[in-house]
């Protein structure tokens, strides 16, 4: 479980880039990097998937993320999984168990859970590289692949496809060492909306009998 917040790290990550990558990708990476960061926030519906087939597995769940700065709140109702976080603390709220786990932002293992840190992901080791271009309906699409520089990590590569009119991220997809294939989808994305910071902050109060495990 702890790879789907991982995977909406590497989702956000998308949006801003600095890394080692050939001139256009580089070009149409920056363009999307430069619209992003001219909103105040995010607020996105997206549909969350899983494929494995070996094992015969193809699941879909819908979710939701929203994001200002270096606060976020990504949620996955179908599967029981909230996450909040204020930019300093971080709570991952499990629906089965009725637990919430409560962590600093930088401790170890909080990188799975950060979706602000997508804006950096490039500087750590990434290759990305234009492959192409795709039509789905009336919609062209520019497909960039990425990998990372070093063995090691839980990702062997990245396929995002970036809405050419748009100039925005419409989907990734996430090849897994452990054979996985995760993807997100992005149906619908608002901007500039209002969420105070309290929207951030899980409030136990709201959930009756929570049981709070505290890791900092």
């Amino acid at each position: 479980m702890r790879k789907i917040p991982l995977i909406f790290s590497f989702l956000l990550f998308v949006l801003l880039v600095n890394g080692q990558q050939d001139i256009k990708a580089r070009q149409i990476l920056e363009e999307v990097s430069k619209k992003t960061r001219s909103y105040k926030n995010l607020s996105a519906e997206f549909i969350f998937s899983m494929e494995n087939k070996e094992m015969d597995i193809d699941e879909k769940n819908e979710g939701s993320l929203k994001m200002n700065g270096q606060k976020y709140v990504v949620d996955l109702p179908a599967i029981g999984i909230k996450v909040f976080s204020d930019g300093q603390t971080i709570w991952n709220y499990m629906k089965d168990g009725n637990q919430v786990t409560i962590s600093n932002t930088g401790d170890q293992g909080s990188e799975f859970l950060d979706p602000s840190s997508i804006f950096n992901i490039y500087e750590k080791g990434f290759i990305s590289k234009l492959t192409g271009e795709k039509k789905e309906g009336k919609k062209s699409y520019y497909q960039i692949e990425l990998t990372p520089e070093k063995p090691g990590s839980d990702i062997t590569k990245i396929i995002i496809s970036i809405d050419k009119a748009e100039m925005m991220v419409s989907s990734a997809n996430f090849h897994s060492t452990d054979g996985n294939l995760y993807g997100v989808k992005i149906k619908k994305l608002d901007t500039d909306i209002d969420l105070p910071d309290s929207f951030f902050v899980f409030n136990t109060n709201e959930y009756e009998d929570v049981e709070v495990i505290d890791f900092r």
